[in-house]
């Protein structure tokens, strides 16, 4: 196998768990941090990387206090060279979070950084600093790729339990050191507030640690902001985040659950008195900016988008997609002639035109909701769905017209080695799309991959919907809703692309690694 990790990415990881240990979490978990603090600026929420390329790649922090963010960078984790970037000044307008982008990285290495928090006045009084790895993507294929993917964190009012170790799926993935994480949506539970303890089925409670900003639905921006923070306080995940840098998407959690634009929230969900789905998608839109370090958003006020593609060398591009943001209204999604669909036209349109300009090996499209997998919306008194299937199985309605176009359009463009990946329905599964099963017949064959949650219940398999003809070849999923992590279920995907064959494999994996199904797919076709 020609994917090797690189020396050093563990013991860079020392001085992060030692600076972890020394800088305690704020002793007060609301929003703001106190102006009125001695000493120098800390960073108790950790580091991040993300939207790595070959060259590039954004290092995210947050201070307890107004400070100027400055980041250096190594070949090595002792830090001889080093390169220093100057990054934002931290403050109440960006909830004191900061992304410095550094640029002009060699390509294919490991990158040893560390973030400096220096008193805006006195640069020369600075924080302990947070250190933190990541490896630039190469422009060579021998070395392979290894990446995770899964979504669904802090849902249902599962959150972090002390007593079950926290948010331990981390530290699994992590074991298989990637090259960095795809989080696939539902990076929040917006909707889901967090209480202290609760009931498990058969007995026995379950405990979370708590803040005020997760004791109800958000709707405010310091609520949303306070969200994202909480789960920054599981030392698993800070851990996680230093090591292996991330891809994110968001899908309808971060906002509010099965949301579209437009959205008026019903007079008589009395949780919510702001009732514009809209203004509410603002505020989640500003702190997601604020709180992920993503290429195409600006921090502060979220202007940007969601979508993009990353490349990750001649093996591999990801196509991430918001099937959230420019859809159109749930309905009974049965309507012969939809140019909205779930991207939007605009959206679809760069779709197939970055597929069509790709040459990567693999493409890899990295959806936040499943394509065949029937998801009803129930917020709704009506029969509504939520992501592309309605559950008729003939020819394409609604949402579906827009996945078809798509298909046929790698169909007669020849664009080889696609894959879909997903999370969204809280179990893990493979499907296999075959037009000699399905309704609509002007496609190639296909896989999809589901995966998730990483912490939050899980629920039973979802109906399919025959349409671009699945079949579920694997699926690991309760028969009870909302089991909770204590319960199991809890997964996450693994993708390895070797370097000599090109040979992609997928393995799906249960929380503490252990290997539940695989399968190897061939480089250079159209359809497998």
């Amino acid at each position: 196998m020609s994917h090797r990790p690189f020396p050093g990415r563990r013991s860079v990881l020392r001085g992060t768990l030692a600076a972890s240990a020394a800088l305690s979490l704020p002793t007060t978990l609301g929003a703001a941090p106190a102006f009125a603090l001695s000493g120098r600026p800390k960073a108790g929420w950790g580091v991040q990387a993300g939207d790595v390329t070959a060259h590039s790649g954004l290092v995210w922090v947050r201070s307890d206090r107004p400070a100027r963010m400055i980041v250096e960078t190594a070949a090595t984790d002792s830090f001889r060279n080093a390169r220093r970037w100057q990054g934002p000044l931290l403050g109440a307008d960006t909830d004191f979070t900061g992304t410095a982008r550094l640029h002009g990285l060699p390509a294919g290495q490991q990158i040893h950084y560390r973030v400096l928090l220096a008193d805006p006045d006195d640069q020369r009084r600075t924080g302990e600093p947070m250190t933190g790895t990541f490896r630039t993507t190469p422009t060579g294929r021998r070395r392979g790729v290894r990446f995770l993917w899964s979504g669904d964190l802090a849902g249902q009012g599962w959150g972090i339990n002390p007593d079950l170790g926290g948010y331990r799926i981390y530290d699994a993935m992590a074991k298989l050191d990637p090259d960095f994480f795809l989080c696939s949506g539902d990076n929040i539970y917006a909707d889901g507030p967090i209480s202290a303890t609760q009931a498990l089925p058969g007995g026995g409670t379950w405990r979370n640690i708590t803040t005020e900003e997760k004791s109800k639905v958000a709707e405010t921006l310091a609520e949303y902001r306070g969200n994202f923070r909480y789960n920054l306080l599981d030392e698993n995940l800070r851990r996680f985040n230093a090591q292996v840098p991330s891809i994110i998407q968001w899908d309808d959690h971060e906002v509010r659950n099965n949301w579209y634009p437009g959205e008026v929230i019903a007079s008589s969900d009395s949780r919510y008195t702001e009732k514009s789905i809209d203004v509410l998608a603002a505020r989640a839109r500003r702190a997601f900016s604020e709180y992920f370090p993503v290429s195409t958003l600006r921090p502060g006020d979220g202007n940007g988008r969601v979508y993009r593609v990353m490349r990750h060398g001649p093996l591999l591009d990801v196509f991430v997609l918001d099937m959230r943001s420019y859809r159109n209204a749930n309905s009974p999604d049965n309507q012969t002639v939809d140019p909205q669909g779930i991207l939007g036209a605009e959206q679809l349109e760069w779709l197939k035109r970055e597929l069509a300009r790709s040459r990567a090996v693999w493409k890899v499209i990295a959806a936040d909701m499943p394509l065949g997998l029937v998801v009803p919306d129930p917020m709704e008194n009506k029969p509504n769905f939520e992501a592309v299937a309605q559950g008729d199985p003939g020819a394409p309605l609604g949402r579906e017209l827009q996945i078809a176009e798509l298909l046929r359009f790698v169909k007669h463009r020849r664009i080889t080695g696609t894959l879909w990946l997903t999370a969204d329905v809280h179990h893990t599964s493979a499907q296999h799309y075959q037009p000699s099963r399905a309704a609509f017949t002007d496609f190639e064959p296909f896989w999809e991959f589901v995966s998730g949650p990483l912490n939050a219940g899980a629920f039973p398999a979802s109906a399919l919907d025959n349409t671009f003809g699945p079949e579920r070849v694997f699926v690991k999923a309760p028969t009870a809703s909302n089991v909770s992590p204590a319960g199991g279920y809890q997964f996450f995907g693994e993708v390895e692309i070797d370097g000599d064959s090109g040979e992609l494999t997928v393995r799906l994996r249960e929380q503490d690694g252990t290997v539940l199904f695989t399968q190897a797919l061939q480089p250079g076709r159209v359809g497998q």
